[in-house]
């Protein structure tokens, strides 16, 4: 039986670094080399026991300094009630990051501060503003999530732990009034960051796998 646990074990750790491969960190778990803060409020990101956090203190836009195209990003992270956040993709250091390039939305949406205030595309998971995400997949407030996030071409792919939120064809939205206000859906290219809204939330476990 111990030769097939041990057996076992060494099988499921080879197929969880298969599953890694290619994959390097964006965080090295000790400072925010790496790392642009734009925008940045009160004490901006800071870094904590291995990761990095948004205090409640702080905030603003804390990008890589290199920009990636297409790819797929996982991390962890965990909210605090009511917790705000966002993950931008192939966005610009200047303006929105939201509209300027694309946020995927990271919120504790079932706090009462929202309560009855967010449409669907503000959802956790959601690419915000434009592609509302399935729901009921969240952990409690404290503990840790697995998110996953694909950019590759104009699909966008949003998964949290181990579940599809969002699976979608940018070149679906057709809608002129949601174009002219997102122009960053059409940006092949950009940074990716932490959004932050003066609301505590950590990340850690950070790494990126370019795609071709």
């Amino acid at each position: 039986m111990h030769r097939i646990l041990t057996v076992l074990l060494a099988l499921a750790g080879a197929a969880s670094a298969a599953s890694e491969k290619g994959f390097v960190p964006l965080f090295d778990g000790k400072t925010l080399d790496g790392w642009k803060l734009v925008g940045g409020k009160g004490r901006g990101y800071l870094v904590e026991d291995g990761m990095v956090v948004c205090p409640a203190d702080g905030g603003g836009n804390l990008f890589t300094e290199k920009e990636y195209a297409n790819f797929i990003l996982r991390f962890e992270f965990r909210l605090t009630e009511g917790a705000n956040n966002g993950i931008g993709i192939r966005a610009p250091y200047e303006g929105d990051a939201a509209y300027k390039g694309m946020e995927i939305q990271i919120l504790d949406d079932g706090a009462p501060v929202y309560q009855g205030k967010l449409h669907p595309a503000q959802y956790h998971g959601s690419i915000y503003d434009v592609i509302p995400a399935r729901q009921g997949f969240k952990k409690p407030t404290g503990q840790w999530n697995y998110e996953e996030i694909t950019a590759n071409g104009r699909r966008i792919t949003v998964k949290l732990n181990g579940h599809t939120l969002v699976d979608a064809d940018l070149d679906t939205v057709k809608d002129p009034a949601v174009l002219q206000r997102h122009p960053g859906l059409a940006r092949t290219t950009g940074h990716i960051g932490f959004l932050g809204h003066g609301t505590r939330v950590d990340f850690r476990n950070v790494r990126v796998k370019e795609l071709p």
